[in-house]
């Protein structure tokens, strides 16, 4: 028997590859599958189950594309109703892989038809528990992301949860280990651990969710302080359950060449989508004009989606030489399909064909320090609250980049402002929006926070000034 993880680490996404005796299964598959057909080849064994734990949210699972390359079953819990052929378990149900046995136990809350699958070798012990969205490292699921079902409340939902954590999960032994769906990261959850695999004896000790004195005490643990959810986790959720186009044609079309004439005639049509995936010290020196800049080198799939509204956007894409079929398959994984071609050759593409660029205006933190007066300039702060709250520049402003959109309008274009986030990924993203929607009137700040600490400007917390 080998458990494999196989972790994405900017989806915080965790699928697992079990074989045993000449058979395999996989849980939660990602969306492009080339990586488990390459695995199966290489230790000869056949795919008999795709396990899906859920109805994901935050990304587009690989079942079909997989079930189409191999047949093998794609099981899913209780209360799950695609629009295509699988095998609902019932609760506590069990399947044969080799000389193993995987057992499904329905645990819903998380959604109503999340189920983790209990993994016994061939003694009969439990190894592991693969426990999607239902119980992480450190958190459980969040039970805000089913709320159309009927007239459930996250409340309703969080107490269904309850039940099955403390009902089926507590019970098990303690050296069981824990493989989750996501870790820290996620917007799955509020308070995951960076580890990504654990046992559930130690999960027990020290979860807060696993340690509460009653059902309203978890309920109200679990719901406090939840944010919205990003934009795209209902659309994924239907993909999921309804079918998507096959990841190679993704592929294949927005692989598609486009030389600097034809991507500015592209780019010139109706609701297009200019985004820029280099690093935000290349892009601010110069960009196609409109251009999003969102760098593979963060956390790209998770910031598209939480940014673009539509999963069926069309994007034109400008990306580093070579980095083409990463950013096509980074937006492939949450859902962003609709990718019409790349600019060959890159950016250095637009600069030979004398084409008009646009740039960021951006300073050093020493610069800031020379520039800045506390008392008298507009900063605004785009990271998180929490982040924000534990320390910022005196009157600093805080606008989280996830609302820009809410907040935009808010902004008066004619008076200048500095940006920053905590190192410079997220202010760059901003910066581009902004620019794009017609500001131009600010300076963003290279390096963020971490580049400011090291200048004499006033920081402070909520109450401390340092």
């Amino acid at each position: 028997m080998k458990v494999e993880q196989i972790y994405t680490g900017c989806l915080a996404q965790g699928a697992y590859y079990i074989i045993s005796n000449g058979e395999a299964a996989i849980i939660d598959p990602l969306r492009e599958i080339k990586p488990y057909i390459e695995r199966l080849e290489r230790d000869g064994v056949q795919l008999k189950y795709i396990f899906e734990t859920h109805f994901h949210a935050d990304f587009v699972s690989g079942h079909l594309d997989l079930q189409k390359k191999t047949k093998a079953t794609i099981v899913y819990g209780m209360n799950a109703n695609p629009d295509f052929e699988v095998l609902i378990a019932n609760d506590n149900q069990t399947f044969q892989i080799g000389d193993v046995t995987i057992q499904a136990i329905h645990t819903p809350g998380h959604t109503l038809e999340s189920t983790c699958y209990l993994l016994k070798d061939e003694y009969g012990k439990d190894r592991a528990l693969f426990s999607g969205d239902t119980l992480f490292l450190g958190d459980v699921g969040r039970p805000d992301l089913a709320q159309k079902n009927g007239n459930m409340t996250q409340e309703d939902l969080a107490g269904i949860l309850y039940e099955s954590l403390y009902q089926k999960i507590l019970p098990l032994s303690d050296d069981i280990t824990v493989y989750p769906a996501h870790g820290a990261g996620s917007a799955c959850g509020k308070n995951m651990m960076k580890e990504t695999l654990d046992t559930l004896g130690n999960q027990k000790r020290m979860n807060y969710a696993l340690n509460q004195p009653n059902k309203e005490a978890f309920i109200k643990a679990i719901t406090d302080g939840l944010l919205p959810p990003p934009q795209y986790f209902e659309m994924n959720v239907m993909m999921n359950k309804k079918g998507y186009k096959n990841f190679e044609e993704i592929l294949k079309q927005g692989k598609k060449l486009l030389s600097a004439d034809e991507f500015e005639v592209a780019a010139e049509k109706d609701n297009i989508l200019i985004l820029d995936t280099r690093n935000s010290a290349d892009f601010h020196q110069g960009f196609v004009p409109n251009a999003i800049n969102i760098g593979l080198n963060g956390d790209f799939a998770p910031w598209v989606g939480a940014l673009i509204v539509d999963v069926m956007q069309p994007i034109l894409l400008v990306t580093d030489v070579g980095k083409e079929e990463e950013s096509i398959t980074r937006l492939a994984r949450v859902g962003f399909d609709n990718v019409l071609g790349h600019l060959q050759g890159g950016f250095q593409t637009w600069i030979d064909a004398n084409k008009n660029i646009d740039k960021i205006h951006r300073i050093a933190a020493e610069q800031f320090e020379k520039e800045l007066k506390i008392d008298e300039h507009k900063i605004i702060d785009i990271r998180k609250e929490t982040e924000y709250s534990k320390e910022h520049i005196k009157n600093a402003e805080n606008k989280p980049l996830a609302f820009i959109n809410d907040w935009l309008k808010d902004i008066n274009p004619q008076q200048h402002f500095y940006l920053h986030c905590a190192g410079g990924y997220r202010s760059m993203i901003a910066a581009s929006i902004l620019e794009a929607r017609g500001y131009r009137n600010f300076t963003e700040i290279e390096g963020g926070m971490s580049a400011i600490k090291t200048t004499t400007i006033l920081i402070e917390n909520e109450s401390v000034v340092v």
